[in-house]
Protein backbone atom coordinates (compact mmCIF):
# COMPACT_ATOMS: atom_id res chain seq x y z
CA UNK A 1 0.00 0.00 0.00
CA UNK A 2 2.94 2.45 0.70
CA UNK A 3 3.95 1.68 -2.42
CA UNK A 4 1.28 2.79 -3.68
CA UNK A 5 0.82 5.79 -2.37
CA UNK A 6 3.95 6.70 -3.27
CA UNK A 7 3.43 5.95 -6.70
CA UNK A 8 0.38 7.92 -7.04
CA UNK A 9 1.93 11.55 -5.32
CA UNK A 10 4.70 11.04 -7.62
CA UNK A 11 1.70 11.24 -10.61
CA UNK A 12 0.27 13.80 -8.76
CA UNK A 13 3.47 15.61 -8.84
CA UNK A 14 3.76 15.42 -12.72
CA UNK A 15 -0.05 16.21 -13.40
CA UNK A 16 0.75 19.62 -11.70
CA UNK A 17 3.44 19.83 -13.91
CA UNK A 18 0.39 20.85 -16.70
CA UNK A 19 -0.08 24.62 -15.06
CA UNK A 20 3.04 25.17 -16.38
CA UNK A 21 3.89 26.73 -20.07
CA UNK A 22 3.27 24.20 -22.56
CA UNK A 23 4.99 25.62 -25.91
CA UNK A 24 7.32 23.05 -27.00
CA UNK A 25 9.97 22.84 -29.74
CA UNK A 26 11.49 19.89 -31.69
CA UNK A 27 14.45 20.34 -33.73
CA UNK A 28 15.62 17.68 -36.41
CA UNK A 29 18.89 16.91 -37.49
CA UNK A 30 18.65 14.20 -39.87
CA UNK A 31 22.70 13.48 -40.39
CA UNK A 32 24.20 9.93 -38.92
CA UNK A 33 27.85 8.26 -39.46
CA UNK A 34 25.68 5.13 -40.85
CA UNK A 35 22.33 4.52 -40.68
CA UNK A 36 21.34 1.25 -38.01
CA UNK A 37 20.00 -2.07 -39.87
CA UNK A 38 16.83 -1.42 -38.11
CA UNK A 39 16.01 2.53 -38.52
CA UNK A 40 13.36 4.27 -40.83
CA UNK A 41 13.91 7.50 -39.56
CA UNK A 42 14.20 10.34 -41.51
CA UNK A 43 18.69 10.12 -41.52
CA UNK A 44 21.46 9.75 -43.73
CA UNK A 45 25.27 10.00 -44.03
CA UNK A 46 26.30 13.34 -45.81
CA UNK A 47 29.26 15.48 -45.60
CA UNK A 48 30.48 18.69 -43.45
CA UNK A 49 29.47 20.98 -46.55
CA UNK A 50 25.79 19.85 -46.94
CA UNK A 51 25.42 19.55 -42.90
CA UNK A 52 26.09 23.63 -43.48
CA UNK A 53 23.94 23.77 -46.21
CA UNK A 54 21.31 22.00 -44.33
CA UNK A 55 21.81 24.08 -40.95
CA UNK A 56 21.56 27.31 -42.82
CA UNK A 57 18.20 26.49 -43.89
CA UNK A 58 16.55 25.53 -40.20
CA UNK A 59 17.98 28.58 -39.16
CA UNK A 60 16.09 30.34 -41.71
CA UNK A 61 12.94 28.55 -41.22
CA UNK A 62 13.69 29.02 -36.98
CA UNK A 63 14.35 32.73 -37.99
CA UNK A 64 11.27 32.83 -39.72
CA UNK A 65 9.04 32.62 -36.58
CA UNK A 66 10.27 35.43 -35.37
CA UNK A 67 7.42 36.81 -32.84
CA UNK A 68 5.06 34.08 -33.66
CA UNK A 69 4.34 32.71 -30.70
CA UNK A 70 4.89 35.14 -27.79
CA UNK A 71 4.85 32.19 -25.78
CA UNK A 72 8.10 31.10 -23.57
CA UNK A 73 8.89 27.42 -24.31
CA UNK A 74 9.22 25.11 -21.38
CA UNK A 75 11.40 22.57 -23.36
CA UNK A 76 13.51 21.98 -26.44
CA UNK A 77 14.51 18.60 -28.05
CA UNK A 78 17.15 18.30 -30.39
CA UNK A 79 16.36 14.97 -32.25
CA UNK A 80 17.42 12.93 -35.30
CA UNK A 81 19.39 11.13 -36.81
CA UNK A 82 22.37 11.61 -34.61
CA UNK A 83 22.60 15.42 -33.48
CA UNK A 84 25.58 15.47 -31.73
CA UNK A 85 27.49 14.21 -34.87
CA UNK A 86 27.55 17.97 -36.30
CA UNK A 87 30.73 19.92 -35.29
CA UNK A 88 30.09 22.40 -32.49
CA UNK A 89 29.97 25.54 -34.71
CA UNK A 90 27.05 24.36 -36.36
CA UNK A 91 25.07 23.16 -33.61
CA UNK A 92 26.64 26.69 -32.18
CA UNK A 93 24.60 28.11 -34.85
CA UNK A 94 21.05 26.43 -34.18
CA UNK A 95 21.35 27.29 -30.82
CA UNK A 96 21.87 30.98 -31.48
CA UNK A 97 19.35 31.25 -33.69
CA UNK A 98 16.41 29.74 -31.15
CA UNK A 99 17.86 32.05 -28.59
CA UNK A 100 17.18 34.61 -30.72
CA UNK A 101 13.76 33.91 -31.96
CA UNK A 102 11.99 32.45 -28.93
CA UNK A 103 11.35 33.25 -25.31
CA UNK A 104 12.98 30.00 -23.34
CA UNK A 105 11.72 29.46 -19.43
CA UNK A 106 14.61 29.79 -16.42
CA UNK A 107 14.06 25.96 -16.12
CA UNK A 108 13.14 24.93 -19.78
CA UNK A 109 14.34 21.05 -19.69
CA UNK A 110 16.64 21.19 -23.48
CA UNK A 111 17.87 18.00 -24.28
CA UNK A 112 19.94 16.22 -27.12
CA UNK A 113 20.36 13.33 -28.48
CA UNK A 114 23.91 11.23 -28.72
CA UNK A 115 25.78 8.18 -30.03
CA UNK A 116 28.25 6.36 -28.24
CA UNK A 117 31.61 7.91 -30.60
CA UNK A 118 30.49 11.16 -31.62
CA UNK A 119 31.29 12.75 -28.70
CA UNK A 120 34.33 14.37 -26.90
CA UNK A 121 34.46 15.94 -23.67
CA UNK A 122 35.00 19.27 -25.24
CA UNK A 123 32.00 18.95 -27.29
CA UNK A 124 29.99 17.42 -24.35
CA UNK A 125 31.18 21.10 -22.24
CA UNK A 126 30.33 23.02 -24.94
CA UNK A 127 26.84 21.86 -24.82
CA UNK A 128 26.43 22.52 -21.66
CA UNK A 129 27.65 26.17 -22.32
CA UNK A 130 24.69 26.36 -25.11
CA UNK A 131 22.17 26.04 -22.26
CA UNK A 132 21.92 21.69 -23.06
CA UNK A 133 20.79 20.41 -19.44
CA UNK A 134 19.88 17.14 -20.70
CA UNK A 135 21.76 14.28 -23.20
CA UNK A 136 19.64 11.22 -24.20
CA UNK A 137 22.73 8.23 -25.28
CA UNK A 138 21.06 5.85 -27.78
CA UNK A 139 23.55 2.58 -26.58
CA UNK A 140 20.78 0.05 -27.23
CA UNK A 141 22.88 -3.35 -25.67
CA UNK A 142 25.68 -3.72 -23.29
CA UNK A 143 26.91 -6.85 -25.51
CA UNK A 144 28.89 -5.68 -28.37
CA UNK A 145 27.45 -9.10 -30.69
CA UNK A 146 23.65 -6.75 -30.06
CA UNK A 147 25.25 -3.66 -31.19
CA UNK A 148 27.26 -5.58 -34.50
CA UNK A 149 23.72 -7.31 -35.00
CA UNK A 150 21.45 -4.05 -35.08
CA UNK A 151 24.51 -2.24 -36.91
CA UNK A 152 25.43 0.03 -34.30
CA UNK A 153 28.11 2.08 -35.04
CA UNK A 154 30.20 1.77 -31.01
CA UNK A 155 30.55 -0.48 -29.01
CA UNK A 156 29.98 -0.78 -25.27
CA UNK A 157 33.63 0.41 -24.03
CA UNK A 158 32.83 3.80 -26.13
CA UNK A 159 29.83 3.83 -24.42
CA UNK A 160 30.98 3.91 -20.94
CA UNK A 161 33.36 6.79 -21.95
CA UNK A 162 31.01 8.87 -23.92
CA UNK A 163 29.02 8.47 -20.69
CA UNK A 164 31.87 9.05 -18.27
CA UNK A 165 32.97 12.21 -20.37
CA UNK A 166 29.22 13.18 -19.94
CA UNK A 167 29.03 13.15 -16.12
CA UNK A 168 32.50 15.33 -16.15
CA UNK A 169 31.39 17.64 -18.14
CA UNK A 170 28.85 18.49 -15.54
CA UNK A 171 25.47 16.51 -16.90
CA UNK A 172 23.32 15.87 -14.46
CA UNK A 173 20.54 14.42 -15.95
CA UNK A 174 21.67 11.52 -18.42
CA UNK A 175 19.35 8.78 -20.48
CA UNK A 176 20.09 5.54 -21.72
CA UNK A 177 18.30 4.05 -24.45
CA UNK A 178 17.77 0.08 -24.26
CA UNK A 179 16.34 -2.05 -26.76
CA UNK A 180 14.52 -5.62 -26.03
CA UNK A 181 13.98 -8.11 -28.63
CA UNK A 182 16.91 -8.00 -30.41
CA UNK A 183 18.20 -11.18 -32.61
CA UNK A 184 18.98 -14.24 -30.92
CA UNK A 185 18.67 -12.15 -26.99
CA UNK A 186 17.40 -13.96 -24.35
CA UNK A 187 15.48 -12.76 -21.50
CA UNK A 188 18.99 -13.90 -19.51
CA UNK A 189 20.97 -11.28 -21.75
CA UNK A 190 18.19 -8.68 -21.42
CA UNK A 191 18.67 -8.60 -17.57
CA UNK A 192 22.58 -8.78 -18.09
CA UNK A 193 22.09 -5.51 -19.86
CA UNK A 194 19.79 -4.11 -17.39
CA UNK A 195 21.71 -4.95 -14.79
CA UNK A 196 25.18 -3.73 -16.26
CA UNK A 197 23.35 -0.23 -17.57
CA UNK A 198 21.62 0.27 -13.52
CA UNK A 199 25.29 0.07 -12.52
CA UNK A 200 25.87 4.09 -13.66
CA UNK A 201 22.95 4.84 -12.04
CA UNK A 202 21.58 7.14 -15.11
CA UNK A 203 18.98 9.46 -14.31
CA UNK A 204 16.41 7.71 -16.83
CA UNK A 205 16.27 4.64 -18.84
CA UNK A 206 13.91 4.48 -22.34
CA UNK A 207 13.60 0.26 -22.76
CA UNK A 208 11.97 -0.10 -25.95
CA UNK A 209 11.19 -3.18 -27.95
CA UNK A 210 12.49 -3.76 -31.63
CA UNK A 211 9.83 -3.17 -34.19
CA UNK A 212 10.67 -4.18 -37.51
CA UNK A 213 9.85 -1.22 -39.90
CA UNK A 214 9.06 -1.95 -44.17
CA UNK A 215 11.88 -0.63 -46.13
CA UNK A 216 14.33 -1.41 -43.15
CA UNK A 217 17.36 -4.01 -43.96
CA UNK A 218 16.14 -6.19 -40.81
CA UNK A 219 12.90 -6.15 -43.09
CA UNK A 220 14.69 -7.98 -45.63
CA UNK A 221 16.68 -10.76 -43.56
CA UNK A 222 15.81 -13.37 -41.85
CA UNK A 223 15.82 -12.69 -37.82
CA UNK A 224 16.32 -15.13 -35.15
CA UNK A 225 14.25 -12.70 -32.67
CA UNK A 226 12.81 -14.03 -29.24
CA UNK A 227 9.46 -15.61 -28.82
CA UNK A 228 6.12 -13.45 -28.34
CA UNK A 229 5.91 -14.56 -24.22
CA UNK A 230 9.52 -14.34 -24.36
CA UNK A 231 9.57 -10.83 -25.23
CA UNK A 232 6.66 -10.12 -22.45
CA UNK A 233 8.64 -11.67 -19.64
CA UNK A 234 11.55 -9.33 -20.73
CA UNK A 235 9.00 -5.73 -20.36
CA UNK A 236 7.73 -7.33 -17.05
CA UNK A 237 11.33 -7.84 -15.73
CA UNK A 238 12.57 -4.35 -16.50
CA UNK A 239 9.58 -2.77 -14.26
CA UNK A 240 10.45 -5.24 -11.66
CA UNK A 241 14.04 -5.09 -12.08
CA UNK A 242 14.77 -1.44 -12.29
CA UNK A 243 11.56 -0.77 -9.87
CA UNK A 244 13.94 -2.20 -7.06
CA UNK A 245 16.34 0.34 -7.60
CA UNK A 246 14.62 3.34 -7.39
CA UNK A 247 13.38 4.01 -11.61
CA UNK A 248 9.29 4.98 -10.88
CA UNK A 249 7.63 3.52 -14.66
CA UNK A 250 5.98 6.50 -16.06
CA UNK A 251 5.62 5.76 -19.11
CA UNK A 252 4.90 1.80 -21.05
CA UNK A 253 8.74 2.53 -22.01
CA UNK A 254 10.32 5.14 -19.89
CA UNK A 255 11.11 4.74 -16.08
CA UNK A 256 12.65 7.69 -14.49
CA UNK A 257 14.53 8.10 -10.99
CA UNK A 258 12.15 11.01 -9.05
CA UNK A 259 12.56 14.58 -10.36
CA UNK A 260 14.10 13.19 -13.82
CA UNK A 261 11.26 12.75 -15.97
CA UNK A 262 11.54 13.88 -19.80
CA UNK A 263 9.35 16.63 -19.39
CA UNK A 264 9.38 17.02 -23.62
CA UNK A 265 7.71 13.59 -24.00
CA UNK A 266 5.65 14.03 -21.28
CA UNK A 267 4.25 17.07 -22.99
CA UNK A 268 3.98 14.85 -26.27
CA UNK A 269 1.39 12.41 -24.49
CA UNK A 270 -0.58 15.02 -22.50
CA UNK A 271 -1.16 16.65 -26.36
CA UNK A 272 0.66 20.12 -25.50
CA UNK A 273 1.42 22.45 -28.30
CA UNK A 274 4.41 21.31 -30.19
CA UNK A 275 6.48 23.01 -33.23
CA UNK A 276 8.64 20.76 -34.88
CA UNK A 277 11.63 22.67 -37.11
CA UNK A 278 13.97 21.15 -39.60
CA UNK A 279 13.29 18.44 -42.24
CA UNK A 280 10.17 15.99 -41.95
CA UNK A 281 9.54 17.16 -38.46
CA UNK A 282 5.91 16.91 -37.00
CA UNK A 283 4.10 20.17 -35.13
CA UNK A 284 0.74 20.62 -33.43
CA UNK A 285 -0.72 23.87 -32.88
CA UNK A 286 -3.89 24.87 -31.31
CA UNK A 287 -5.11 21.70 -32.15
CA UNK A 288 -3.90 21.90 -36.74
CA UNK A 289 -1.62 19.55 -37.26
CA UNK A 290 1.44 19.73 -39.60
CA UNK A 291 4.27 17.99 -40.92
CA UNK A 292 7.33 19.73 -42.60
CA UNK A 293 8.23 17.99 -46.37
CA UNK A 294 10.95 15.14 -46.30
CA UNK A 295 12.25 16.02 -49.38
CA UNK A 296 15.89 17.73 -48.47
CA UNK A 297 15.35 20.27 -51.86
CA UNK A 298 12.03 21.18 -51.03
CA UNK A 299 13.36 22.16 -47.54
CA UNK A 300 16.06 24.34 -49.00
CA UNK A 301 14.79 26.30 -50.64
CA UNK A 302 12.00 27.11 -49.00
CA UNK A 303 12.42 26.71 -45.15
CA UNK A 304 12.35 30.76 -44.74
CA UNK A 305 8.85 30.88 -45.55
CA UNK A 306 7.49 27.88 -43.26
CA UNK A 307 3.95 27.68 -44.67
CA UNK A 308 5.64 26.67 -48.15
CA UNK A 309 7.12 23.44 -46.55
CA UNK A 310 4.01 22.27 -45.07
CA UNK A 311 2.11 19.22 -45.69
CA UNK A 312 -0.51 17.12 -44.35
CA UNK A 313 -2.22 20.19 -42.55
CA UNK A 314 -5.65 19.17 -40.68
CA UNK A 315 -7.80 20.77 -38.07
CA UNK A 316 -8.87 18.20 -35.71
CA UNK A 317 -12.09 17.48 -34.88
CA UNK A 318 -13.17 16.98 -31.28
CA UNK A 319 -13.18 13.19 -31.38
CA UNK A 320 -9.76 13.12 -32.85
CA UNK A 321 -8.93 15.22 -29.56
CA UNK A 322 -10.59 12.71 -27.98
CA UNK A 323 -9.07 9.47 -29.44
CA UNK A 324 -5.13 11.20 -28.91
CA UNK A 325 -6.13 12.36 -25.74
CA UNK A 326 -6.68 8.60 -24.73
CA UNK A 327 -4.43 6.53 -26.72
CA UNK A 328 -1.53 9.11 -25.64
CA UNK A 329 -2.61 9.76 -22.21
CA UNK A 330 -3.03 6.24 -21.15
CA UNK A 331 0.84 5.06 -22.28
CA UNK A 332 1.38 6.83 -18.99
CA UNK A 333 1.39 4.69 -15.91
CA UNK A 334 -0.87 7.51 -14.43
CA UNK A 335 -3.60 7.00 -17.34
CA UNK A 336 -6.28 9.42 -17.93
CA UNK A 337 -7.71 12.33 -15.11
CA UNK A 338 -11.60 12.49 -15.08
CA UNK A 339 -11.06 16.26 -13.98
CA UNK A 340 -8.49 16.98 -17.42
CA UNK A 341 -11.12 15.76 -19.72
CA UNK A 342 -13.86 17.59 -17.97
CA UNK A 343 -12.05 20.75 -17.94
CA UNK A 344 -10.94 19.67 -21.75
CA UNK A 345 -13.73 18.82 -23.63
CA UNK A 346 -16.66 19.31 -21.37
CA UNK A 347 -17.89 16.34 -20.48
CA UNK A 348 -17.71 13.50 -18.54
CA UNK A 349 -15.30 10.86 -19.36
CA UNK A 350 -18.60 7.81 -18.97
CA UNK A 351 -20.36 9.82 -21.16
CA UNK A 352 -18.58 9.04 -24.01
CA UNK A 353 -16.26 5.99 -23.09
CA UNK A 354 -18.12 4.83 -20.22
CA UNK A 355 -19.07 1.03 -22.27
CA UNK A 356 -15.39 0.63 -23.64
CA UNK A 357 -14.18 1.54 -19.77
CA UNK A 358 -16.54 -0.74 -18.05
CA UNK A 359 -15.92 -3.79 -20.86
CA UNK A 360 -12.07 -3.11 -20.35
CA UNK A 361 -12.28 -3.47 -16.76
CA UNK A 362 -13.91 -6.42 -16.86
CA UNK A 363 -11.59 -8.00 -19.22
CA UNK A 364 -8.77 -6.78 -16.19
CA UNK A 365 -7.21 -4.82 -18.87
CA UNK A 366 -7.83 -1.15 -17.45
CA UNK A 367 -8.60 0.31 -13.63
CA UNK A 368 -10.69 2.84 -12.36
CA UNK A 369 -9.82 4.03 -8.97
CA UNK A 370 -12.57 6.86 -9.32
CA UNK A 371 -10.44 10.35 -10.22
CA UNK A 372 -8.43 8.83 -13.61
CA UNK A 373 -8.23 5.19 -15.16
CA UNK A 374 -5.27 3.63 -16.26
CA UNK A 375 -3.74 0.45 -17.65
CA UNK A 376 -3.24 -2.87 -15.71
CA UNK A 377 -0.18 -4.38 -16.01
CA UNK A 378 -2.13 -6.88 -18.51
CA UNK A 379 -3.46 -4.01 -20.31
CA UNK A 380 0.01 -2.51 -21.14
CA UNK A 381 0.82 -6.08 -23.02
CA UNK A 382 -1.97 -5.47 -24.85
CA UNK A 383 -1.94 -1.64 -25.02
CA UNK A 384 -3.18 -1.98 -28.63
CA UNK A 385 -6.10 -3.77 -28.42
CA UNK A 386 -6.66 -1.50 -25.73
CA UNK A 387 -6.28 1.66 -27.62
CA UNK A 388 -8.41 0.11 -30.35
CA UNK A 389 -11.31 0.82 -27.94
CA UNK A 390 -11.05 4.33 -27.84
CA UNK A 391 -10.92 5.02 -31.28
CA UNK A 392 -14.09 6.52 -32.68
CA UNK A 393 -15.56 4.70 -36.30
Amino acid sequence: MEGSMRKLAFYRMQHAKKADTKFRLYVHIPFCKRKCAYCDFLSWSDSRENQKRYIQALCGEIRSYQGRYPKRVSSLFLGGGTPSILDVDLLDMVMDSLADTFSFAGKAEISIEANPGTVTLEKLRAYKRMGIRRISFGLQSTKNQELKELGRIHTYEEFLESYEWARRAGFENINVDLMSGIPRQTLTSWQQNLMQVMELKPDHISAYSLIIEEGTPFAQRKLHLPGEDEEREMYESTAEILGRQGYVQYEISNYAQPGRVCAHNVGYWLRDDYLGLGLGSASLMDNQRWNNTDSIEEYLSGAQEPERIRVGQEVLSVPEQMEETMILGLRRMEGVWRRDFWETFGVELEEIYGDAIRRLESLGLLQDDGQRIFLTRRGISLSNQVFVEFMFE
